[in-house]
Parts: C-alpha cells; structure tokens; sequence
C-alpha cells in the first residue's frame, strides 16, 4: 500500500477527522478565509430565516482539504436545522436515497460530498426532490406496475465536489449557489494555525506559525496535519516549543520543502522536465511514466502546482515553466517555436 501523503488534502482516516472536528468553525463569524463564499452564504442563510424557508440548494467545488465539509457543518448551524451527510459512492441505487430522503424533517440540511459519483438512476430521482420536494415511486412492474407521488419537506442540499466538470449540467443547473472555494493565503492559514494553537494549548513562535502556513499549500487540512507533526517533533526533539528552527527541521525530515512540496510533487516535475523536456505532455503519458494513476495526478498533485505557477496547461498538454526549472535547481531555456526548453543542471 502506497504510503499517505501528509501534504494531501485527502482526509487520513477517522483519527484524524476527530482531530479536525476538534477544531472545526460553528458559524460563519469564526470561519477564516473564503471571504466572498461566507459573504455570499451569510445573505442566503438570513434571507432564508428571515422568509421562514429553506436556504437555497448550495454547490461547494474545489481541491480536498479546503472546508467544504466544514461549510455544510457551519451551514447547519446557522440554519439551527439538523444535518444528515452521505456520498455519492454510498448512494448505489434508489432506494439508498429514498432511505435519507424520507428521514428529512423541514429546513434540515442534506450534505452529499462527491456527489459526481452519483449513479445516474439517483442522480435523476434527486432531481425532482430537489426542485419540487417530492418523489416519484414505482411500484411492482410490468403491467401493474403504478407509480406514487411522495411529498418531502422542503429541505437544502449541499453537493460537494472536487471535479465539477464530471458533474451533469442538469445537476449542475438545480443548484442555487453554485460556489468555488480557493486556495487559502498564508495570511488566513496564519490566523488558523494561531487559533489552533490556542485551542491545543501549543507554545508556537509567530515565525514559526509563519514558516508552516506558507508550507501548507494553501489548504486549511494540511496546515492542521503539519502542525500535529511538528508539535510532536517539538516534543520529542526540544523543550516542546515550535520554534523557526524547529519547524524548518520537522519539515525536512517530512520531505516537506520550502513551497511546500514532497517528493511526489517534484518527481512530477522531474518528469515533465528531464523526461518530456518541459513538455508539452499528456497527463496519461505523464502517470504512466510515474507509475501513478492519472486522476491522482489530476485531483491531488496538479491542483497545487497550477495554483503556483510552475505547471501550465496547454492544448498539447502540461508545460513545466520556469519558476518549476528554478525550483529543481535546473536552468530554464525558453522554448521556440513549438519546441520545448531544455534542462541542464547549474
């Protein structure tokens, strides 16, 4: 089994969403970061309330590890309605929906996370409930069969995906507040780390906390993991206080580099370099010379270094640019007419 990576914005087992839970936000007022995505929801939950309705459907994409179960938490509480959660890989056939669907009670809040791995047949019976609170069930088959209208209670879904683009437009379409969360600036991760600290009762220099959020690849999930790796290094290695020092040598027996890249990150750009000459290359060509599965390349290594500029895409495919040549130690020769640069050590 392929070891976990502590940069991945995947959640790592139950142990770690306790942990996380621990320090999850309950409104929208602790909530850092996101700034227009809480502005937009703090309108949508008060002129829900203020109606005496359910808050319009709500759509939250974007890479693991940036809040979204955190949001569908939050959501509910500010709705003081019950939340129920699920996926889409649970969801097999009707019947699970149905299941949920029917234990709903008025203004509750349903959270789906990975809905695009919704079947079909569910996905088309969530329509209706979605846009008419009601349900259309068939009973027995053949020529007797009959289908019964159920009502719902009016309710709010929340979907959460990391690929909208494997999200139908007619899914797509039913949700009211369709939102986008982004990478976190370091100066939101800051504040994080320092509200987490306290709440771990953990003794951190500002540096030090400074030194972590700029590593955290701009995702609250992984900023939390490498806090827990470098407290018990603290622990175990000085007097228990995360110092700059402390920190930078955590990290680097964490393969964790000073942009917050492992090991997988830069044999991605090794590749891409040394291999494909800075490309343009394909993803499939690219995970099969990694060794790697391409939505794993697609869903958890790319996002970070297009967000950073040092993997572009292009028609042809992925093009390393200079920033990821400088990074490797290797010098950058601009690519002409077509062609690729070239990469040759210092």
């Amino acid at each position: 089994m392929a070891r976990e990576r502590i940069v991945s914005g995947e959640l790592q087992g139950e142990q770690e969403s306790a942990y996380n839970f621990a320090l999850r936000p309950q409104s929208f007022a602790q909530y850092i970061g996101q700034d227009s995505v809480i502005n937009r929801l703090q309108i949508a939950a008060e002129a829900a309330r203020r109606r005496g309705e359910p808050m319009e459907h709500v759509l939250l994409h974007g890479p693991p590890g940036l809040g979204k179960t955190t949001l569908a938490h939050v959501i509910a509480n500010e709705l003081s309605a019950q939340l129920h959660v699920t996926n889409g890989p649970s969801l097999t056939k009707g019947a699970d929906l149905m299941g949920i669907l029917t234990k709903l009670a008025k203004s509750d809040v349903l959270f789906i996370d990975e809905i695009h791995r919704l079947p079909v047949a569910v996905e088309e019976l969530l329509y209706t409930a979605m846009e008419d609170f009601k349900v259309d069930i068939t009973l027995d088959s053949g020529m007797h069969a009959r289908t019964i209208t159920m009502p719902l209670p009016p309710f709010t879904l929340v979907g959460a995906t990391t690929r909208i683009g494997l999200l139908t437009g007619p899914m797509r379409g039913r949700f009211g507040l369709p939102l986008n969360l982004q990478f976190y600036a370091p100066e939101s991760l800051h504040k994080i780390l320092s509200a987490n600290c306290k709440l771990l009762n953990v003794q951190a220099e500002d540096e030090a906390i400074w030194e972590l959020a700029r590593r955290s690849r701009g995702t609250p999930r992984v900023a939390n993991r490498l806090l827990r790796r470098v407290r018990d290094y603290a622990l175990v290695q000085s007097d228990g206080v995360i110092t700059p020092a402390v920190t930078r040598d955590a990290l680097k027996l964490e393969g964790i580099d000073e942009r917050g890249l492992d090991e997988q990150d830069r044999t991605f750009l090794r590749v891409l370099i040394e291999v494909y000459n800075g490309g343009p290359a394909g993803i499939e060509a690219i995970a099969a010379t990694m060794g790697e599965e391409t939505d794993t390349l697609v869903d958890v290594i790319e996002p970070y270094l297009l967000q950073t500029a040092m993997v572009t895409r292009t028609r042809q495919g992925r093009r390393a640019t200079k920033l990821a040549y400088e990074h490797l130690g290797l010098k950058y020769t601009p690519p002409t007419d077509g062609e690729s640069g070239e990469a040759s050590l210092f």
